[in-house]
């Protein structure tokens, strides 16, 4: 008799975050892109520079994000965020608005412009956020106001 094990879905999303983090996700920070080898492919095209954002436009964004797999996203009023899992930080970077509801994550210090999978749409009236990369939902902590006196 043989049996099949069926990894579980936190462990999918886990090892689809290790195969994201072994890509180089991290970082957030600038960098240029390494010279074309000698007889290789050509350097991988520079991505466009961060464009200014006001605050506003990424309000709905500001605070932590918690998804099902223990991990997290937590965004600045203007538009910093990091995304964590464990004490690892995963990628770290901007936010940039790209209509309503609709958010890309720059990528190593700049604008990936297309990349419809990095990034995330609000749902359900601000209380969700649906990452692209995973397709895995997000939600928002609400912060407890202490009373007064």
């Amino acid at each position: 008799m043989r049996v099949r094990l069926r990894p579980s879905l936190p462990a999918a999303v886990a090892a689809g975050t290790v195969v994201l983090v072994l890509a180089g996700c991290g970082s957030g920070g600038e960098k240029d892109p390494a010279p074309a080898a000698e007889g290789g492919s050509a350097a991988p095209a520079r991505l466009a520079p961060l464009p200014e954002v006001p605050a506003a436009q990424v309000k709905p964004l500001t605070g932590r994000w918690v998804g099902t797999a223990k991990d997290h996203f937590q965004f600045k009023a203007d538009g910093s965020g990091v995304w964590m899992k464990g004490g690892q930080t995963l990628w770290s970077g901007k936010a940039i608005p790209e209509g309503k509801d609709r958010f890309r994550f720059s990528w190593e210090g700049g604008d990936p412009q297309t990349a419809s999978y990095w990034g995330a749409t609000l749902t359900d009236h601000g209380a969700k956020l649906l990452f692209a990369g995973t397709n895995q939902p997000y939600t928002k902590v609400r912060q407890h106001t202490k009373g007064k006196g």
